[in-house]
């Protein structure tokens, strides 16, 4: 049978869902496809190549135009788009931002995100930044959010109100805060225009 590189990454992303990023490996991979890493290097020479190649899989759909309507919203939809990506694999958001990925989907994320605050009046520049400004926001509230957290006491009752407040943080709902933040980001943007 002939390694096909969708089987490559399919089985990355299986073991990855399995084990996290920290423990995948290329000879963890070939044992997995039963072949020798040295099959592997014919589709990916390395580790990073095989990562970068994940990442940008990972976002695919990411940058399909948004449904009509105000900025705001078509914003609002790839920030979604792309949080549901990112965690749609364990260590998703790591794994992207562990990558410098120039590929079609990736840029393609990227350009219409641009494109949606150049239509609403932003200069090219100010769009582009703007749209790197809230992938950190995504990929930086996915990472903690993927990552494990530390088991609080049942009864906060002995703890003062300000570590009280900020153990609620830690056990709030994620996507509450994560819309909280893609809220301030959009108010923080309206004021370009």
């Amino acid at each position: 049978m002939q390694l096909r590189r969708t089987d490559i990454l399919d089985a990355a992303r299986e073991l990855i869902d399995a084990d996290g990023l920290d423990e995948f490996s290329a000879r963890k991979l070939a044992a997995a496809l039963k072949v020798t890493p040295g099959d592997l290097q014919w589709h990916f020479p390395d580790r990073q190549s095989l990562l970068e190649a994940l990442a940008e899989d990972l976002m695919a759909g990411v940058g399909e135009p948004p449904p009509a309507g105000p900025w705001d919203r078509r914003l609002i939809t790839l920030a979604h788009r792309l949080r549901r990506a990112l965690l749609g694999l364990r260590d998703g958001a790591r794994l992207l931002s562990g990558t410098f990925v120039t590929e079609p989907n990736t840029l393609r994320a990227a350009r219409t995100g641009t494109r949606v605050l150049i239509e609403a009046g932003l200069p090219p520049d100010q769009a582009a930044w703007t749209v790197l400004a809230i992938t950190h926001y995504i990929v930086g509230h996915v990472i903690e959010e993927q990552s494990v957290r530390p088991k609080l006491p049942a009864d906060l009752s002995g703890v003062d109100d300000l570590n009280r407040e900020l153990a609620a943080t830690v056990t709030a709902d994620p996507a509450r805060r994560f819309e909280f933040g893609l809220g301030l980001l959009i108010d923080g943007i309206r004021r370009l225009f």
